[in-house]
């Protein structure tokens, strides 16, 4: 049993050493830290709706690259990442019985309703075992604390009159410092197995090679993938040009799941791209990365504001080439370019009328970069009934499988028929009359 002052940090989607307010808070209030993470197995169940899967094999392999690397990260610095499998608040408790000692658990705050019940329940536990409960706000870009509004009910249902408050109205924090040095764990204390994903009843992925994303899970494949796309190609002074591609790794930055995880914090990014602009250049697609940025923000403070709300049913279904293909890309890699994610949600909301919260449970279960208020936000936007709804707004998969994808590299053209396969005359026999539809048409 530990007799010294012991601080849990209950880790989540904050796998990271850098610009991590938990390490900074618990250095100072603590002779000894915990590092912890939990793999719950609440997340390896079906959804609420439709009983899919709720973490797919390519985000589950991302999740153990991240876990590992942050393990040898904490180690590096004296410390180390205690592994368990389990509830949370059930760990927590078992731990604060064991140490004897532990003076405060710290976690970030999340937004959504799982999460927040999570975090409900841990502060249960603490209060009845008497321990004090610490949390931060660090997954956004912007500071909560730091919105130019007066109470998170007033935070705009439209994007834009957002982002010109925040920008005109508010500041990015500095980054916190990377410890060089972190507390010890209590002497005792196993680390414990980091699981496979054979130990969580998951299967291993296969990548496909021209997957899209080749890339590992971790903080230091992180801060490697942001100078990669930033100091050694350059290819971030041309993201607004490229970023709707579909092929290849730098058409855009690829950060989201390295972000969704909290391997990388947005501040970090936002810095390294002022740096850039002071150093290199400055022009719209260095801006647009953090408009991008700014998007993200805003569907976790909408998250916020509205909680389950978010989640409310609206009613709505495949068969197209550009459609086809990037589901493919989706099951065979774990990610889809946000290109092809618009284009897959108008589809089956607007032209096939399926339920969209079919689809976003879909790319939660198979999205390496899933984050919830992005991916619902995303969702509800695409049928019309998020922040900013526009009802007849969508796309036109013709138009934009030529415009966005004319190598014709998506699939084969229906047997028996000539030409690319993106041309209406393809489709005229299978009923869908999406491509003759409506003139609001993108």
């Amino acid at each position: 049993m530990c007799t010294s002052r012991t601080v849990i940090c209950l880790l989540r989607n904050d796998l990271r050493l850098h610009d991590n307010e938990l390490f900074h808070w618990a250095q100072r209030n603590a002779e000894n830290i915990v590092p912890l993470y939990c793999f719950d197995p609440r997340h390896y169940v079906g959804t609420y709706n439709y009983n899919l899967p709720k973490t797919g094999p390519f985000r589950l392999r991302f999740l153990l690259e991240s876990i590992r690397d942050l393990r040898n990260t904490l180690l590096n610095v004296g410390s180390n990442l205690v592994v368990r499998l389990g509830k949370p608040e059930e760990v927590v408790a078992d731990l604060i019985k064991q140490l004897g000692s532990v003076s405060a658990v710290a976690f970030h705050e999340e937004v959504t309703s799982e999460e927040l019940n999570v975090e409900k329940q841990v502060k249960d536990v603490c209060r009845q075992m008497k321990v004090k409960v610490h949390t931060c706000w660090g997954s956004t870009l912007y500071h909560r604390d730091d919105l130019p509004f007066h109470h998170i009910s007033r935070l705009p249902d439209v994007y834009t009159q957002f982002r010109k408050a925040v920008e005109t109205q508010s500041r990015v924090r500095p980054a916190f410092t990377t410890p060089e040095q972190l507390r010890p764990l209590p002497s005792g204390l196993e680390e414990g197995a980091i699981p496979t994903a054979d130990d969580l009843q998951q299967t291993e992925p296969v990548t496909d090679p021209r997957s899209a994303f080749p890339c590992s899970g971790g903080e230091d494949q992180a801060l490697a993938r942001v100078k990669h796309y930033f100091w050694d190609t350059d290819a971030v002074a041309t993201y607004k040009e490229t970023r709707n591609g579909l092929i290849g790794v730098d058409y855009s930055t690829k950060f989201a799941p390295w972000l969704a995880m909290g391997c990388i914090s947005p501040r970090y990014i936002y810095h390294q791209i002022k740096q850039y602009e002071r150093e290199r250049t400055a022009n719209q697609s260095t801006y647009w990365v953090i408009f991008e940025l700014l998007w993200r923000d805003y569907f976790k403070f909408v998250g916020v504001k509205y909680g389950n709300r978010l989640f409310q049913a609206k009613e709505g279904r495949t068969g197209v080439p550009f459609v086809d293909a990037n589901m493919r890309e989706l099951a065979m890699t774990g990610f889809m370019s946000n290109r092809g994610r618009q284009n897959v949600a108008s589809f089956l909301t607007k032209d096939l009328g399926l339920d969209w919260r079919m689809g976003a449970e879909w790319f939660e279960y198979l999205l390496i970069d899933h984050d919830v208020c992005s991916n619902y936000g995303n969702w509800l936007y695409s049928a019309g009934i998020g922040n900013d709804p526009r009802e007849n707004r969508k796309f036109n998969m013709i138009k934009q499988g030529l415009d966005y994808d004319n190598n014709s590299g998506t699939g084969p053209s229906p047997r028996g028929k000539k030409g690319p396969p993106h041309t209406p005359k393809q489709h005229r026999d299978r009923g869908i009359d999406f491509y003759f539809s409506r003139s609001k048409n993108l």
